[in-house]
Protein backbone atom coordinates (compact mmCIF):
# COMPACT_ATOMS: atom_id res chain seq x y z
CA UNK A 1 0.00 0.00 0.00
CA UNK A 2 1.22 4.00 -0.80
CA UNK A 3 1.52 5.73 1.88
CA UNK A 4 1.89 9.51 0.95
CA UNK A 5 4.82 11.11 2.73
CA UNK A 6 3.25 14.05 5.03
CA UNK A 7 0.62 10.27 6.42
CA UNK A 8 2.36 8.05 8.56
CA UNK A 9 2.04 3.99 8.25
CA UNK A 10 0.36 4.36 12.15
CA UNK A 11 -1.92 7.19 11.43
CA UNK A 12 -3.32 5.64 8.24
CA UNK A 13 -4.67 2.71 10.06
CA UNK A 14 -5.74 5.19 13.01
CA UNK A 15 -7.60 6.71 10.17
CA UNK A 16 -8.68 3.31 8.23
CA UNK A 17 -12.43 3.17 9.93
CA UNK A 18 -12.80 6.59 8.82
CA UNK A 19 -13.33 5.46 5.42
CA UNK A 20 -16.72 4.96 5.00
CA UNK A 21 -17.65 7.40 2.75
CA UNK A 22 -15.95 5.69 0.21
CA UNK A 23 -17.16 2.28 0.61
CA UNK A 24 -19.47 0.78 -2.32
CA UNK A 25 -23.30 0.97 -1.63
CA UNK A 26 -25.13 -2.28 -0.42
CA UNK A 27 -28.47 -2.69 0.28
CA UNK A 28 -29.80 -4.51 3.89
CA UNK A 29 -33.69 -4.13 3.08
CA UNK A 30 -35.79 -2.68 5.85
CA UNK A 31 -35.58 -3.60 9.27
CA UNK A 32 -39.29 -5.29 10.64
CA UNK A 33 -41.64 -2.94 12.55
CA UNK A 34 -42.22 -5.13 15.70
CA UNK A 35 -42.69 -3.66 19.14
CA UNK A 36 -39.58 -4.53 21.72
CA UNK A 37 -40.38 -4.18 25.30
CA UNK A 38 -37.36 -4.33 27.65
CA UNK A 39 -35.56 -2.16 30.71
CA UNK A 40 -35.78 1.56 30.83
CA UNK A 41 -32.15 1.72 29.97
CA UNK A 42 -29.39 -0.20 27.99
CA UNK A 43 -25.82 0.87 26.69
CA UNK A 44 -23.62 -0.45 24.68
CA UNK A 45 -19.62 0.86 24.85
CA UNK A 46 -17.51 -0.26 21.90
CA UNK A 47 -13.85 0.35 22.67
CA UNK A 48 -11.50 -0.06 19.53
CA UNK A 49 -7.80 -1.36 19.83
CA UNK A 50 -6.29 -0.14 17.02
CA UNK A 51 -3.43 -1.36 15.16
CA UNK A 52 -4.21 -5.05 15.66
CA UNK A 53 -3.58 -6.04 19.64
CA UNK A 54 -2.11 -9.38 20.27
CA UNK A 55 -4.29 -10.95 22.34
CA UNK A 56 -2.26 -14.21 22.82
CA UNK A 57 -0.92 -12.54 25.49
CA UNK A 58 -3.74 -10.76 27.29
CA UNK A 59 -4.99 -13.73 28.92
CA UNK A 60 -3.22 -17.10 28.67
CA UNK A 61 -4.38 -20.55 29.96
CA UNK A 62 -1.97 -21.71 32.52
CA UNK A 63 -2.66 -25.28 32.68
CA UNK A 64 0.74 -27.15 32.48
CA UNK A 65 -0.12 -28.40 28.71
CA UNK A 66 -1.30 -25.37 27.57
CA UNK A 67 1.44 -22.97 29.11
CA UNK A 68 4.09 -24.83 28.05
CA UNK A 69 3.09 -24.96 24.73
CA UNK A 70 2.43 -21.34 25.00
CA UNK A 71 6.30 -20.40 26.80
CA UNK A 72 8.28 -22.70 23.86
CA UNK A 73 6.63 -21.28 20.98
CA UNK A 74 6.06 -17.46 22.00
CA UNK A 75 9.77 -17.41 22.76
CA UNK A 76 10.69 -13.72 24.00
CA UNK A 77 7.47 -12.87 23.72
CA UNK A 78 6.35 -15.24 26.44
CA UNK A 79 5.21 -13.96 29.79
CA UNK A 80 6.03 -15.38 33.12
CA UNK A 81 6.04 -14.56 36.76
CA UNK A 82 6.14 -10.71 37.27
CA UNK A 83 4.86 -10.08 33.97
CA UNK A 84 1.42 -12.23 35.12
CA UNK A 85 -0.85 -11.38 37.73
CA UNK A 86 -2.00 -14.48 39.83
CA UNK A 87 -3.46 -17.29 38.33
CA UNK A 88 -7.57 -16.80 38.50
CA UNK A 89 -9.91 -19.92 37.49
CA UNK A 90 -13.10 -18.96 35.90
CA UNK A 91 -16.43 -20.32 36.97
CA UNK A 92 -14.92 -24.37 36.00
CA UNK A 93 -11.88 -24.48 38.09
CA UNK A 94 -9.29 -23.64 34.61
CA UNK A 95 -6.35 -21.47 35.42
CA UNK A 96 -6.09 -18.07 33.63
CA UNK A 97 -3.89 -15.71 34.56
CA UNK A 98 -3.77 -11.94 32.12
CA UNK A 99 -0.69 -9.42 31.51
CA UNK A 100 0.58 -7.86 34.65
CA UNK A 101 -0.80 -4.85 33.19
CA UNK A 102 -3.95 -6.01 33.27
CA UNK A 103 -4.71 -6.29 37.13
CA UNK A 104 -8.03 -4.84 37.33
CA UNK A 105 -9.16 -6.56 34.07
CA UNK A 106 -8.05 -9.76 36.65
CA UNK A 107 -9.87 -8.17 39.42
CA UNK A 108 -13.00 -8.03 37.67
CA UNK A 109 -12.64 -11.23 35.63
CA UNK A 110 -12.53 -12.78 39.42
CA UNK A 111 -15.69 -10.85 40.43
CA UNK A 112 -17.63 -11.79 37.78
CA UNK A 113 -17.83 -8.46 35.92
CA UNK A 114 -15.91 -9.26 33.13
CA UNK A 115 -15.72 -12.49 30.78
CA UNK A 116 -13.42 -13.28 27.45
CA UNK A 117 -14.67 -14.79 24.56
CA UNK A 118 -12.10 -16.28 22.79
CA UNK A 119 -10.82 -16.47 18.96
CA UNK A 120 -13.24 -14.40 17.54
CA UNK A 121 -12.91 -12.83 14.06
CA UNK A 122 -14.63 -11.97 10.76
CA UNK A 123 -15.80 -14.78 8.95
CA UNK A 124 -18.35 -15.43 6.39
CA UNK A 125 -18.86 -18.60 7.33
CA UNK A 126 -17.28 -21.45 9.70
CA UNK A 127 -13.84 -22.43 7.78
CA UNK A 128 -11.27 -25.14 8.89
CA UNK A 129 -7.49 -25.15 8.18
CA UNK A 130 -8.39 -27.46 5.06
CA UNK A 131 -10.71 -25.12 3.44
CA UNK A 132 -8.40 -22.24 3.99
CA UNK A 133 -5.38 -23.67 2.44
CA UNK A 134 -7.10 -25.33 -0.43
CA UNK A 135 -9.10 -21.90 -0.78
CA UNK A 136 -12.60 -23.32 -1.32
CA UNK A 137 -14.74 -22.00 1.21
CA UNK A 138 -15.28 -18.38 1.23
CA UNK A 139 -13.26 -16.19 3.43
CA UNK A 140 -13.24 -12.52 4.42
CA UNK A 141 -11.83 -9.65 1.96
CA UNK A 142 -8.14 -8.94 2.51
CA UNK A 143 -7.30 -10.84 5.50
CA UNK A 144 -4.45 -9.06 7.34
CA UNK A 145 -4.94 -5.58 6.03
CA UNK A 146 -5.48 -3.13 8.67
CA UNK A 147 -7.80 -0.89 7.04
CA UNK A 148 -9.98 -4.01 5.48
CA UNK A 149 -9.70 -5.71 9.30
CA UNK A 150 -11.14 -2.83 11.10
CA UNK A 151 -13.97 -1.92 8.60
CA UNK A 152 -14.88 -5.57 8.88
CA UNK A 153 -15.25 -5.58 12.55
CA UNK A 154 -17.32 -2.69 12.54
CA UNK A 155 -19.55 -3.52 9.63
CA UNK A 156 -19.89 -7.47 10.18
CA UNK A 157 -19.20 -8.10 6.69
CA UNK A 158 -16.88 -9.80 6.32
CA UNK A 159 -16.49 -10.18 2.25
CA UNK A 160 -17.04 -7.25 0.92
CA UNK A 161 -17.41 -3.70 1.47
CA UNK A 162 -20.37 -1.72 3.79
CA UNK A 163 -21.71 1.44 3.60
CA UNK A 164 -22.93 1.43 6.98
CA UNK A 165 -21.79 -0.55 10.28
CA UNK A 166 -23.80 -2.89 12.43
CA UNK A 167 -24.05 -0.68 15.54
CA UNK A 168 -25.41 2.00 12.82
CA UNK A 169 -27.80 -1.24 11.79
CA UNK A 170 -28.57 -1.20 15.52
CA UNK A 171 -29.31 2.41 15.56
CA UNK A 172 -31.64 1.98 12.36
CA UNK A 173 -33.68 -0.66 14.34
CA UNK A 174 -34.01 1.64 17.82
CA UNK A 175 -35.47 4.77 15.41
CA UNK A 176 -37.58 2.61 13.44
CA UNK A 177 -39.01 1.52 17.12
CA UNK A 178 -39.46 5.05 18.43
CA UNK A 179 -37.19 3.39 21.48
CA UNK A 180 -36.00 7.20 22.35
CA UNK A 181 -38.34 9.80 23.04
CA UNK A 182 -35.77 12.12 21.29
CA UNK A 183 -34.20 12.81 17.87
CA UNK A 184 -30.84 12.92 19.49
CA UNK A 185 -28.50 10.28 17.30
CA UNK A 186 -28.63 6.31 19.25
CA UNK A 187 -24.74 6.06 18.24
CA UNK A 188 -22.45 8.68 20.12
CA UNK A 189 -18.41 8.27 19.16
CA UNK A 190 -15.80 9.89 21.67
CA UNK A 191 -13.47 9.07 19.16
CA UNK A 192 -13.86 10.34 15.81
CA UNK A 193 -15.55 9.42 13.22
CA UNK A 194 -16.54 5.66 12.73
CA UNK A 195 -17.93 3.14 10.37
CA UNK A 196 -19.31 1.29 13.39
CA UNK A 197 -21.98 3.60 14.09
CA UNK A 198 -22.94 4.60 10.59
CA UNK A 199 -26.46 3.46 9.96
CA UNK A 200 -28.59 3.57 6.39
CA UNK A 201 -31.08 6.30 8.33
CA UNK A 202 -29.47 7.47 10.88
CA UNK A 203 -25.88 9.14 11.17
CA UNK A 204 -23.93 8.98 14.68
CA UNK A 205 -22.67 11.89 16.32
CA UNK A 206 -18.89 12.37 17.50
CA UNK A 207 -17.36 14.66 19.76
CA UNK A 208 -13.92 14.87 21.56
CA UNK A 209 -13.46 14.54 25.53
CA UNK A 210 -14.46 17.62 27.02
CA UNK A 211 -15.38 19.29 23.99
CA UNK A 212 -18.43 20.82 22.32
CA UNK A 213 -20.63 20.13 19.42
CA UNK A 214 -22.08 24.15 19.63
CA UNK A 215 -20.85 26.02 16.08
CA UNK A 216 -17.93 28.11 16.68
CA UNK A 217 -17.81 31.99 16.41
CA UNK A 218 -20.85 32.41 18.52
CA UNK A 219 -21.47 33.47 22.19
CA UNK A 220 -23.90 34.38 24.24
CA UNK A 221 -24.19 37.98 23.34
CA UNK A 222 -27.38 39.67 22.18
CA UNK A 223 -26.08 40.31 18.07
CA UNK A 224 -24.05 37.04 18.37
CA UNK A 225 -27.34 35.28 19.17
CA UNK A 226 -29.42 37.05 16.60
CA UNK A 227 -26.74 36.02 14.31
CA UNK A 228 -27.45 32.13 14.95
CA UNK A 229 -30.96 32.55 15.13
CA UNK A 230 -30.67 34.09 11.47
CA UNK A 231 -28.57 30.98 10.31
CA UNK A 232 -31.10 28.76 11.93
CA UNK A 233 -34.14 30.63 9.86
CA UNK A 234 -32.24 30.12 6.39
CA UNK A 235 -31.26 26.77 7.17
CA UNK A 236 -35.09 25.90 6.92
CA UNK A 237 -35.34 27.81 3.81
CA UNK A 238 -35.79 25.57 0.35
CA UNK A 239 -33.20 25.88 -2.00
CA UNK A 240 -35.12 24.11 -4.60
CA UNK A 241 -31.68 22.50 -4.78
CA UNK A 242 -31.56 18.76 -3.46
CA UNK A 243 -28.00 18.61 -2.01
CA UNK A 244 -27.58 22.15 -0.46
CA UNK A 245 -31.34 21.28 1.30
CA UNK A 246 -30.03 18.21 2.25
CA UNK A 247 -26.71 19.92 3.64
CA UNK A 248 -29.13 22.34 5.46
CA UNK A 249 -30.72 19.64 7.18
CA UNK A 250 -27.43 17.97 8.56
CA UNK A 251 -26.62 21.58 10.01
CA UNK A 252 -29.93 22.08 11.34
CA UNK A 253 -29.68 18.15 13.02
CA UNK A 254 -26.32 18.97 14.70
CA UNK A 255 -27.46 22.39 16.18
CA UNK A 256 -30.28 20.62 17.19
CA UNK A 257 -27.84 17.74 18.37
CA UNK A 258 -25.91 20.61 20.18
CA UNK A 259 -28.37 22.04 22.12
CA UNK A 260 -29.86 19.08 23.46
CA UNK A 261 -26.93 17.52 24.52
CA UNK A 262 -25.64 20.78 26.28
CA UNK A 263 -29.15 21.25 28.19
CA UNK A 264 -28.63 17.61 29.44
CA UNK A 265 -25.03 17.96 30.35
CA UNK A 266 -25.86 21.24 31.95
CA UNK A 267 -28.29 19.35 34.55
CA UNK A 268 -25.54 16.55 35.44
CA UNK A 269 -23.00 16.84 38.85
CA UNK A 270 -19.87 15.76 38.86
CA UNK A 271 -18.68 12.09 39.35
CA UNK A 272 -16.94 10.58 41.92
CA UNK A 273 -15.09 8.17 40.34
CA UNK A 274 -11.67 9.66 39.50
CA UNK A 275 -10.57 8.52 36.18
CA UNK A 276 -7.09 8.22 34.79
CA UNK A 277 -5.93 11.53 32.90
CA UNK A 278 -4.95 9.24 29.77
CA UNK A 279 -6.78 9.48 26.24
CA UNK A 280 -8.88 6.56 27.21
CA UNK A 281 -9.81 7.62 30.25
CA UNK A 282 -11.32 10.93 29.22
CA UNK A 283 -13.33 8.74 26.42
CA UNK A 284 -14.87 6.66 28.80
CA UNK A 285 -14.98 9.86 31.34
CA UNK A 286 -17.03 11.50 28.76
CA UNK A 287 -19.44 8.40 27.98
CA UNK A 288 -20.36 8.65 31.90
CA UNK A 289 -21.40 11.77 31.82
CA UNK A 290 -23.63 11.44 28.90
CA UNK A 291 -25.04 8.41 30.20
CA UNK A 292 -25.60 10.03 33.49
CA UNK A 293 -27.83 12.91 31.77
CA UNK A 294 -29.47 10.15 29.32
CA UNK A 295 -32.73 10.72 30.57
CA UNK A 296 -32.57 14.15 29.71
CA UNK A 297 -31.49 13.00 26.06
CA UNK A 298 -34.86 11.68 26.02
CA UNK A 299 -32.74 8.47 25.70
CA UNK A 300 -33.25 4.57 26.44
CA UNK A 301 -30.63 2.56 23.95
CA UNK A 302 -27.30 4.69 23.93
CA UNK A 303 -24.43 2.89 21.74
CA UNK A 304 -21.14 4.83 22.39
CA UNK A 305 -17.27 4.19 20.84
CA UNK A 306 -14.06 4.86 22.33
CA UNK A 307 -10.85 4.19 20.95
CA UNK A 308 -6.92 3.45 22.14
CA UNK A 309 -4.18 2.70 19.49
CA UNK A 310 -1.01 1.99 18.67
CA UNK A 311 -1.26 -1.60 18.73
CA UNK A 312 0.68 -2.49 15.67
CA UNK A 313 3.20 -4.30 17.05
CA UNK A 314 5.69 -5.29 14.89
CA UNK A 315 9.05 -5.06 16.98
CA UNK A 316 9.11 -4.21 20.88
CA UNK A 317 5.82 -5.30 21.48
CA UNK A 318 6.10 -6.24 25.53
CA UNK A 319 7.20 -2.35 26.27
CA UNK A 320 4.74 -1.33 24.17
CA UNK A 321 1.71 -3.44 25.74
CA UNK A 322 3.29 -2.66 29.13
CA UNK A 323 2.48 1.07 28.28
CA UNK A 324 -0.92 0.61 26.78
CA UNK A 325 -2.28 -1.79 29.09
CA UNK A 326 -1.46 0.27 31.52
CA UNK A 327 -3.55 3.17 30.08
CA UNK A 328 -6.78 0.57 29.35
CA UNK A 329 -7.40 -1.15 32.16
CA UNK A 330 -7.50 1.12 35.08
CA UNK A 331 -9.47 3.35 32.96
CA UNK A 332 -11.74 0.28 32.35
CA UNK A 333 -12.17 -0.17 35.72
CA UNK A 334 -12.88 3.26 36.60
CA UNK A 335 -15.73 3.51 34.07
CA UNK A 336 -17.14 0.34 35.40
CA UNK A 337 -16.91 1.77 38.89
CA UNK A 338 -18.70 5.02 37.37
CA UNK A 339 -21.59 3.02 36.09
CA UNK A 340 -21.88 2.03 39.66
CA UNK A 341 -22.14 5.21 41.17
CA UNK A 342 -25.02 5.80 38.66
CA UNK A 343 -26.53 2.63 39.58
CA UNK A 344 -26.17 1.62 35.51
CA UNK A 345 -23.64 -1.36 36.01
CA UNK A 346 -26.61 -3.69 35.44
CA UNK A 347 -27.72 -1.39 32.34
CA UNK A 348 -24.12 -0.63 30.63
CA UNK A 349 -21.98 -3.16 28.49
CA UNK A 350 -18.50 -2.60 27.18
CA UNK A 351 -16.57 -4.59 25.20
CA UNK A 352 -13.60 -4.26 23.16
CA UNK A 353 -12.39 -4.84 19.10
CA UNK A 354 -9.13 -4.53 17.13
CA UNK A 355 -8.45 -5.13 13.64
CA UNK A 356 -7.15 -8.80 14.61
CA UNK A 357 -4.49 -10.81 16.99
CA UNK A 358 -1.06 -12.02 16.14
CA UNK A 359 0.96 -14.16 15.31
CA UNK A 360 1.73 -16.12 18.39
CA UNK A 361 4.95 -16.85 16.73
CA UNK A 362 7.33 -14.00 17.48
CA UNK A 363 9.19 -11.89 14.96
CA UNK A 364 12.93 -11.30 15.06
CA UNK A 365 12.70 -7.49 16.45
CA UNK A 366 10.17 -8.64 19.28
CA UNK A 367 7.62 -8.36 17.86
CA UNK A 368 4.10 -10.01 15.85
CA UNK A 369 2.65 -9.82 12.66
CA UNK A 370 -0.54 -9.47 11.59
CA UNK A 371 -2.98 -12.25 12.18
CA UNK A 372 -6.52 -13.17 12.29
CA UNK A 373 -8.86 -14.32 15.49
CA UNK A 374 -7.94 -12.36 18.86
CA UNK A 375 -9.67 -12.42 22.26
CA UNK A 376 -11.69 -9.82 23.77
CA UNK A 377 -13.32 -8.42 26.77
CA UNK A 378 -16.65 -8.40 27.97
CA UNK A 379 -17.20 -6.43 30.88
CA UNK A 380 -20.86 -5.23 33.01
CA UNK A 381 -22.56 -6.42 35.67
CA UNK A 382 -25.27 -8.15 33.29
CA UNK A 383 -22.26 -10.12 32.13
CA UNK A 384 -21.55 -13.93 32.98
CA UNK A 385 -18.17 -13.34 34.27
CA UNK A 386 -15.44 -14.82 35.37
CA UNK A 387 -15.35 -17.31 32.21
CA UNK A 388 -13.97 -18.34 28.97
CA UNK A 389 -16.57 -17.90 25.78
CA UNK A 390 -15.83 -19.63 22.88
CA UNK A 391 -12.20 -21.90 23.13
CA UNK A 392 -8.94 -20.89 22.30
CA UNK A 393 -7.09 -22.43 19.94
CA UNK A 394 -4.44 -25.45 19.86
CA UNK A 395 -1.53 -23.55 20.80
CA UNK A 396 0.44 -25.72 17.48
CA UNK A 397 2.12 -24.09 14.76
CA UNK A 398 1.26 -25.97 11.76
CA UNK A 399 -1.83 -27.15 13.78
CA UNK A 400 -5.22 -27.58 13.31
CA UNK A 401 -6.19 -24.24 14.31
CA UNK A 402 -3.28 -22.52 12.58
CA UNK A 403 -4.05 -20.92 8.39
CA UNK A 404 -0.14 -21.31 7.80
CA UNK A 405 3.04 -22.56 10.55
CA UNK A 406 3.05 -19.35 12.20
CA UNK A 407 0.25 -19.35 14.42
CA UNK A 408 -2.45 -17.28 12.73
CA UNK A 409 -5.28 -18.68 14.41
CA UNK A 410 -8.31 -19.25 12.13
CA UNK A 411 -11.35 -17.75 14.62
CA UNK A 412 -14.34 -20.11 15.69
CA UNK A 413 -16.19 -17.78 17.02
CA UNK A 414 -17.46 -15.14 14.45
CA UNK A 415 -17.86 -10.85 14.54
CA UNK A 416 -21.59 -11.95 13.87
CA UNK A 417 -21.96 -13.92 16.50
CA UNK A 418 -20.68 -11.70 19.20
CA UNK A 419 -22.27 -8.32 18.00
CA UNK A 420 -25.30 -10.57 17.39
CA UNK A 421 -25.15 -11.39 21.34
CA UNK A 422 -24.48 -7.77 22.27
CA UNK A 423 -27.46 -6.92 20.13
CA UNK A 424 -29.82 -9.51 21.49
CA UNK A 425 -29.17 -8.18 25.35
CA UNK A 426 -29.93 -4.55 23.86
CA UNK A 427 -32.82 -5.10 22.73
CA UNK A 428 -33.29 -5.95 18.90
CA UNK A 429 -35.16 -9.01 18.23
CA UNK A 430 -34.36 -12.26 16.58
CA UNK A 431 -36.08 -11.42 13.63
CA UNK A 432 -34.55 -8.28 13.33
CA UNK A 433 -30.77 -9.82 14.08
CA UNK A 434 -30.56 -10.97 10.38
CA UNK A 435 -30.97 -7.45 8.86
CA UNK A 436 -28.06 -6.44 10.79
CA UNK A 437 -25.72 -9.35 10.82
CA UNK A 438 -26.33 -10.70 6.83
CA UNK A 439 -24.54 -13.55 7.60
CA UNK A 440 -25.38 -14.91 10.85
CA UNK A 441 -27.24 -17.51 9.43
CA UNK A 442 -24.34 -19.37 8.18
CA UNK A 443 -23.53 -19.89 12.30
CA UNK A 444 -25.06 -22.21 14.53
CA UNK A 445 -25.72 -20.20 17.30
CA UNK A 446 -26.46 -16.87 17.55
CA UNK A 447 -26.53 -16.08 21.02
CA UNK A 448 -22.95 -16.63 22.95
CA UNK A 449 -24.18 -16.95 26.33
CA UNK A 450 -21.99 -14.12 27.57
CA UNK A 451 -24.98 -11.39 28.85
CA UNK A 452 -27.81 -12.96 31.02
Amino acid sequence: MYVPPKLSRRKLIRLGAATAGTLALRPFGVLPALAQSGPSYRALVCVFLFGGNDSNNTVIPMDSANYQAYTSIRGALALSGTDLTPTVQDVNGNPYAFHAKLTEVSSLFSSKALAVVANTGPLVAPVTRAQYQAQNSPLPSNLFSHADQQLAWQSSIAQGHSPTGWAGRVADYIASQNLNSSKFPSFFSVAGNSLIGTGASTQPVAISPGGSLQLAGFNSSAASQARLQSLESLLTLHTGASLAQAANGIMADSIADANALSAALAKGTALKTTFPTTSIGAQLKQIAQVIQVASDLGMTRQIFFASLGGFDTHTNELNTHNTLYAQLSPALAAFFEATQELGAANDVTTFTESDFSRTFQPTSGNGSDHAWGSHHLVMGGAVQGGQIFGKFPMFELGGPDDTDTRGRWIPTTSVDQYGATLSTWFGVPQSALATVFPNLANFSSSNLGFLG
